[in-house]
């Protein structure tokens, strides 16, 4: 009896020692396609990142744009980011959605215009994609075409110049790749490729890239509040600081806080709290028309264009302007090369287009040029440097995970 009871023993030990250890490794599914992609067997973190509390309640209450049917998980952002980076996405298998969104460079494209599937170039430069989960108007693009962020990731893909897909092929060809069967299984807890799941999974890796580790945003931890001199700043760069904040700060001239920090209660819903105001997004709330030409068409009408209402001609989205010193050149064409061109432009190359944004209107009705001094070009310059996030642009959580592309 003893014997028997050491024997049942022994069998319950032995099964349970093997039972743990295959549960201590990955799955097979998991490590079948690692000829392909470096994919961690635990998904990184993209759903509970811990951000600063610098992005408090009323970016989440007022400027969070994720829908409720698409909020992010670690597998669905890891689908995400296998489709980010695929050429598979694009005609003739030459390009993906990063060749125009670069992670060393912001998620910009270094160039004025990019290049697409057939050696064409796009219209419009190719703006940074960081944060893009706090854009409350949720417009997309520079003329505010897409209407949500799911709709705006599947668009380059069926557009003729940049990968001249359609959504068919795009889905057959996701279909074809055995390495998707996992990651889709794993998202949406189904093999079955869709464009619905394409879509959300890309619009889920895309929002789960945050910009949140810059000189700047050590500066805020400190004083919490922008309008005092960060200790962590040079004198330049609080300079460029209070110039930034010219228009609510009397001992500057700058107006770029304006547009590039909105504050308002946006949400009727939600109480406002005026001590939990946005100083950390830099993007703007809205489309502007900031006098970059006086042509009253011109050969890019922007939202006007869009929208069909001359009032919105040459007006185009305010975009993000962290990571500001990676992602040139700037403006909608790429036409500024340096940050110094742009500045310069703010100074005084203001032009008196009809439809000019009324904050770039002087009481008497002419172009409002800044006219800032050298120093003060010099310092708003080296303020602007403060807002590139090293971190984001090395995260090995937004890189290629293809081990051959």
């Amino acid at each position: 009896m003893n014997n028997l009871i050491k024997y049942t023993l022994f069998l319950l030990i032995t099964t349970l020692l093997f039972s743990c250890k295959d549960d201590d490794k990955p799955t097979e599914q998991e490590n079948q396609y690692s000829d392909i992609y470096d994919l961690p067997s635990t998904p990184f973190n993209y759903s509970n990142v811990d951000l600063p509390e610098t992005f408090n309640s009323y970016i989440y209450s007022a400027l969070d744009n994720t829908p409720n049917n698409n909020r992010i998980t670690d597998e669905g952002a890891t689908l995400g980011r296998v489709l980010f980076y695929d050429k598979e996405l694009s005609f003739n298998r030459t390009i993906s959605c990063s060749s125009c969104h670069k992670q060393e460079f912001g998620f910009a494209d270094p160039v004025a215009k990019s290049e697409g599937f057939e050696g064409g170039h796009t219209r419009r430069n190719s703006m940074n994609i960081v944060n893009s989960g706090f854009y409350e108007p949720g417009k997309y693009f520079w003329d505010h075409r897409a209407a949500t962020l799911e709709d705006q990731v599947i668009m380059p893909l069926q557009d003729g110049i940049e990968m001249g897909m359609t959504l068919e092929l795009v889905t057959s060809r996701v279909t074809a790749k055995d390495y998707y069967k996992p990651l889709f299984k794993a998202a949406f807890n189904s093999e079955e490729v869709t464009t619905d799941k394409i879509s959300k999974a890309l619009a889920q890796f895309v929002r789960s890239i945050y910009s949140f580790n810059t000189k700047y945003d050590q500066g805020i931890k400190q004083t919490k509040n922008i309008f005092v001199d960060f200790p962590n700043y040079t004198d330049a760069e609080n300079l460029g600081k209070r110039v930034f904040n010219g228009i609510l700060t009397p001992e500057s001239n700058g107006t770029c806080m304006f547009c590039h920090m909105g504050n308002e209660n946006l949400r009727p819903d939600v109480a406002f709290d005026p001590n939990e105001v946005n100083q950390v997004l830099f993007v703007g709330l809205r489309a502007d028309n900031i006098g970059l030409d006086a042509d009253f068409r011109g050969t890019d009408g922007g939202v006007g264009e869009f929208t069909g209402q001359d009032s919105a001609l040459g007006q185009f989205k305010t975009t993000s302007i962290r990571n500001i010193e990676l992602t040139g050149p700037y403006m909608h064409d790429g036409r500024f090369e340096t940050l110094e061109e742009v500045v310069e432009h703010y100074s005084t190359g203001v032009k008196a287009h009809p439809y000019l944004s009324n904050h770039m209107i002087n009481g008497d009705g002419t172009p409002r040029n800044l006219n800032l001094s050298e120093d003060e070009k010099a310092g708003l310059v080296a303020f602007l440097k403060t807002l590139t996030d090293h971190t984001m642009t090395t995260d090995v959580k937004y890189s290629n995970p293809f081990v051959n592309q």
